[in-house]
């Protein structure tokens, strides 16, 4: 799953031909069973991160309004042991944070070692906005995106796994999750009038995406283009996604030191 998702570095990427309504071939009842099955699994892995202690894994959610980022982190990350994961959502700087460079926030917001990071958002809104709905010219974003690749590259390198998900949503299927937002009074919160501004700049934004990820994605920090339309499909990709990546690590249990067991051994 993680190889038919990514990204290739470099390479013309076209996102409006991208079918955001895929299904791979599921059927929804089987598919919600195995993203149940597979998020167990993906708490086992999680306490194995934790006991081996070398690495952490970093996940970040990106997409459009609607595209589900909420609904992906707590379907796949919420059966996790919340003592090993840390969710953090990023909106426009402020305050102290506009005191400091663009990836100050971020880096204070990583998992340590053994842990779990979510971001709804990231330092990927920082080329985005200016780009998209500022219209800031490119020497204000582009030295960003350099940036940010010897960022990710110095987390790799220290024991951080940066896995990328850009949440694929339709116009059409966008359309509707915001109308659901002002007509369903369980959803009202959720709305923000300026999500009536960003949906017009629709198709400005698919191709920053588009350009960010081709130029952000790499073999040490992936992008993955997930199909979002159908949650459940996007819930089972983005489980499917974490499990390979953590059952690729070579986890290992952590053992007593001789003493330790021989002082425990003693006290029975």
């Amino acid at each position: 799953m993680r190889e038919l998702l990514q990204v290739d570095p470099g390479t013309p990427l076209d996102l409006a031909a991208r079918p955001a309504d895929e299904r791979f071939g599921w059927d929804r009842e089987e598919a919600e069973a195995a993203t149940v099955r597979r998020a167990e699994r993906l708490a086992e892995l999680g306490t194995e991160l934790a006991a081996d202690g070398r690495r952490a894994l970093l996940a970040v959610f990106q997409g459009l309004d609607a595209s589900g980022k909420d609904g992906a982190i707590k379907r796949c990350i919420g059966p996790l042991n919340p003592m090993m994961v840390r969710t953090q959502g990023f909106t426009a700087p402020a305050g102290e944070e506009l005191r400091h460079d663009f990836l100050w926030r971020i880096h204070a917001a990583l998992p340590g070692r053994g842990r779990i990071g979510a971001f709804n958002r990231s330092h990927y809104e920082d080329v985005l906005v200016p780009r998209v709905e500022l219209g800031r010219p490119a020497s204000v974003w582009e030295p960003r995106i350099a940036a940010i690749t010897a960022f990710e590259r110095h987390l790799v390198q220290e024991g951080t796994v940066v896995l990328k998900f850009f949440l694929h949503v339709s116009r059409e299927e966008q359309a509707e999750r915001l109308r659901a937002r002002i007509e369903d009074p369980h959803k009202r919160w959720k709305f923000d009038a300026a999500d009536l501004a960003k949906r017009a700049l629709y198709d400005d934004y698919l191709a920053a995406y588009a350009d960010l990820l081709r130029r952000t994605s790499t073999p040490w920090a992936p992008w993955h283009v997930v199909p979002a339309d159908r949650k459940w499909v996007r819930n089972r990709v983005v489980t499917e996604v974490m499990v390979e990546t953590l059952e690729a690590l070579d986890l290992r249990w952590s053992d007593l030191s001789p003493e330790v067991l021989k002082a425990a051994r003693a006290q029975e």
